[in-house]
């Protein structure tokens, strides 16, 4: 009998090098934060960025990474949830826990708080922000580009990293960044480009993390990318509890099943994954400053 789509794939062979997930919710995972890393740990992934999609799930990335040491966070509001503080959500947020009328008043209200949020020590990014042109219609658009502007001057004015959120907005994205100015360490989350945006992608400095979409049958598109990237600007992630790698493809994912992404990267790559591993843990701290 085929396990369930819930059940939690098996722990994979530990990596020899430790290496870090540098895009993940915990807070999105069954079990605790404890138990999370200690998982996580045993098989050598010993370091992770918890991030947050709202101004709710970014407080909670700060304070879980200023319990933790090993947890650094980032913080902002995801493109799709820019257009529905904007509309004015039933769910929206302000600091005074009434519910959130909508416009731009309520906009600039919840990017106060992500910036409060950026000054703090141990969060270590701003992120995701970007386009999301896959759930988001012409309607929504123009909120979700006012929302990245201004989460690309608080990543500037804080000195934080950028974590960007790119679905089918490759050229916007990379346009935005040309008007605005990219912060000095910007990472496109769960890279999904071709090999051309990773080339130019590497000609600006940006860092490209890659997740279990790498291991797709039909994600060749993905390894000639990650192929030509340049070793020092390359991540790993997983995005969990989603882009479960292959072959779990549908289950939940995690940090502990960083290991398979890693050697599935080593072999598109073709070198060994002790150097992949040594190379991405360093580019992480670099890349999170951490």
């Amino acid at each position: 009998m085929s396990p369930s789509k819930d059940a939690l794939p098996p722990l994979p062979e530990p990596l020899r090098v430790a290496v870090a997930d540098s895009h993940t919710h915990l807070d999105m995972q069954d079990g605790t934060v404890e138990e999370a890393l200690r998982k996580a740990a045993s098989v050598g992934v010993t370091t992770v960025v918890q991030v947050g999609c709202d101004v709710k799930g970014s407080l909670w990335a700060a304070e879980t990474a200023e319990r933790y040491d090993n947890v650094h966070a980032a913080v902002a509001l995801h493109p799709n949830e820019a257009p529905r503080i904007v509309h004015g959500d039933p769910d929206g947020w302000s600091r005074q826990g009434a519910r959130v009328p909508g416009g731009q008043a309520a906009l600039d209200e919840a990017l106060g708080e992500i910036e409060r949020l950026a000054a703090l020590p141990h969060v270590k990014a701003v992120g995701e922000t970007g386009l999301d042109y896959f759930r988001t219609g012409p309607e929504g658009m123009a909120a979700q580009e006012l929302s990245f502007r201004a989460h690309i001057e608080i990543a500037k004015r804080q000195g934080k990293a950028l974590v960007i959120h790119d679905r089918d907005a490759h050229a916007d994205v990379l346009r935005i960044l040309r008007e605005e100015g990219a912060p000095e360490r910007t990472v496109f989350h769960c890279y999904s480009g071709d090999a051309d945006m990773a080339r130019e992608c590497a000609a600006a400095g940006y860092y490209m993390s890659f997740a279990g979409t790498v291991t797709f049958k039909n994600a060749q598109g993905l390894r000639d990318a990650l192929a030509v990237a340049p070793l020092e600007l390359v991540l790993v992630e997983t995005d969990a509890p989603y882009l479960t790698p292959a072959p779990y493809r549908g289950r939940p994912n995690a940090p502990y099943l960083i290991p398979i992404t890693v050697r599935a990267m080593a072999a598109a790559r073709g070198i060994g994954e002790d150097e992949l591993a040594t190379a991405l843990a360093a580019n992480t701290a670099r890349a999170f400053d951490y």
